[in-house]
């Protein structure tokens, strides 16, 4: 680790405030929604105190917040924003436009329901119901991985010029103190080199973006994110592992924890996975072969680094803090979807388990993973309180 790195207590808004404020973005609109407004907040004071040179934007809505990333991101300048639940939901006709124009937007999403009826818990619905947009996702589990991903998050989108989204549970996250150790600018400034795009709008060198296409130029646009997506993991990987050079901190794609001779594994999004640890710790205290994968990128869905950490493994049990009506735990079935024809497959077995904030407990995780066996492997996520 850098030794000019400094260790302060923050919350995950403020981790995110501070590697947004490292990041050097030009442009910030943003839109205050709880529980995302402490991000907000803290990068106006850093700009009134002349910390922050960036043009922040208050538009009158979400929507509007996103159709003022779009046209800075395309004329060539770094740009952030944040935003929570019915806030991401009100941008969603705009987050297609953002991924469509190729876009390097990043975007804190603060994890909390969707209404009705009304709510202010964690809950990932609000992201993975934008999961077909076209944006990279995130998903981390402490404040530390808030401010790690989020720069990693700038190099990544810059790389293969698509939007990418950085997600944190409500108030787990968001609103607790934890030790965080803040890069310094010179490490940031690095890693992170200024942005400069091939393509932009400039009245020099004209170009133009939005222009009505045949249905062959749609779909081979369509091509060309797809093309992106798929480079995504590898470049992602080569981040994380710059940056755990750097700083002494990495995280993967998928975290394996004490998975070696596990036969049975859980697998889970977010802040879930710190609960899912004590667990783990716990059954391995008693003799029993348990271990945690915990995905860190969901979009793309990284399928191949998730055969190989679940390679051998008799019993995989997902942890899903969300809901799909009529379909069920999201990352429960994009999970068998990704072993689906293995030779040699775990069980995969869904618990909708923490949906709407509800609390999970280490203890309460140790008897999901002791009642495993009982039934045959439901298709269908069960619901679990």
């Amino acid at each position: 680790m850098s030794d000019r790195a400094q260790a302060v207590l923050l919350t995950g808004n403020h981790a995110v405030a501070w590697a947004a404020r490292l990041a050097r973005p030009k442009v910030a609109p943003g839109y205050p929604i709880t529980p995302q407004t402490p991000i907000l907040e803290k990068l106006t004071e850093f700009q009134a105190a002349g910390e922050f040179d960036a043009e922040i934007i208050t538009p009158e809505s979400e929507h509007s917040v996103m159709a003022a990333c779009i046209p800075a991101s395309l004329a060539g300048v770094r740009v952030f924003t944040a935003t929570a639940s019915q806030g991401l939901l009100l941008m969603h006709e705009l987050l297609h436009y953002a991924s469509g124009a190729r876009a390097p937007i990043v975007m804190a999403n603060v994890n909390r329901t969707v209404a009705s009826p009304w709510a202010f818990w964690p809950d990932q619905t609000d992201s993975l119901s934008q999961r077909d947009t076209g944006w990279i996702q995130y998903y981390v589990e402490s404040a530390q991985e808030a401010l790690d991903t989020v720069i990693q998050a700038f190099r990544v989108a810059e790389a293969v010029s698509l939007p990418t989204m950085v997600n944190l549970d409500a108030f787990y996250v968001s609103h607790a103190l934890e030790p965080v150790f803040i890069p310094s600018q010179a490490d940031v400034d690095a890693f992170l080199p200024p942005f400069a795009p091939t393509h932009r709008i400039d009245p020099v060198s004209v170009e133009s973006w939005g222009n009505v296409v045949t249905q062959d130029m749609y779909c081979r646009h369509r091509q060309g994110i797809d093309e992106a997506m798929g480079q995504v993991p590898a470049v992602a990987l080569a981040t994380d592992r710059d940056w755990n050079q750097l700083t002494g901190r990495g995280y993967g794609l998928v975290e394996r924890y004490r998975c070696d001779g596990a036969r049975t594994v859980i697998v889970s999004l977010g802040s879930m996975c710190g609960t899912a640890r004590e667990a783990v710790d716990a059954l391995r205290d008693a003799g029993e072969p348990v271990g945690l994968a915990k995905v860190r990128l969901f979009r793309p869905f990284p399928v191949e680094a998730l055969r190989a950490a679940l390679a051998g493994v008799a019993n995989v049990l997902v942890l899903d803090r969300n809901f799909s009506p009529g379909h069920g735990g999201v990352l429960h079935q994009e999970l068998k979807a990704a072993l689906y024809g293995l030779p040699d497959a775990p069980r995969v077995d869904g618990y909708l388990s923490g949906v709407g904030g509800v609390n999970v407990s280490p203890a309460k995780i140790v008897e999901f993973v002791r009642g495993l066996g009982a039934a045959s492997a439901s298709p269908d996520s069960v619901w679990v309180r």
